[in-house]
């Protein structure tokens, strides 16, 4: 699956990601899903999380500007979580979400491992759900998503962070 016509990408993996740049595409691209969870980390908390060596993170470039990610978490020998993927505003529509899925699942399966899992839910994109399939997921169970905003004193602490 090639990467569209006229679209310049780049996907690198970033071991060491800098908390405010991970928060900023953190809240550009699941904002609109309701990903609340990892803003609500502290510094300590959110660098322990992103610094274990289990856990994985590329981004995605495209004309030179951040444009999504995704990041993944190795369980065990036997099981890789992609546990977050998304696309930034500006990068909806220009039909390279398919392929940055693929690339995902390709630095995964690399990893030689046995299974791997996702999770989605009624507050993800419409086509998620259609999209993991397509990729070979099956569904092993259902849920419903809660919207939990985050208060105007988390918004303050968030702009304070940066």
């Amino acid at each position: 699956m090639p990467v569209p016509v006229n679209i310049q990408t780049a996907i690198m993996r970033a071991p060491e990601i800098p908390l405010p740049f991970y928060r900023y595409l953190y809240r550009q691209v699941g904002a609109r899903w309701q990903w609340v969870d990892r803003l609500r980390m502290s510094d300590e908390q959110l660098t322990l999380t992103l610094n274990d060596k289990r856990n994985n993170i590329s981004v995605l470039y495209v004309n030179g500007a951040p444009a999504g990610f995704y990041e993944y978490f190795c369980e065990d020998e036997d099981t890789i979580e992609l546990s977050h993927f998304g696309l930034i505003e500006h990068a909806l529509g220009l039909g390279i979400g398919k392929w940055f899925l693929l690339q995902a699942l390709y630095a995964i399966w690399t990893l030689n491992p046995k299974r791997v899992t996702t999770t989605t839910n009624n507050l993800d994109h419409p086509r998620a759900l259609q999209l993991y399939q397509m990729f070979g997921f099956s569904p092993v169970s259902t849920g419903t998503g809660i919207v939990r905003p985050l208060s105007d004193k988390e918004l303050l602490e968030m702009a304070r962070k940066g």
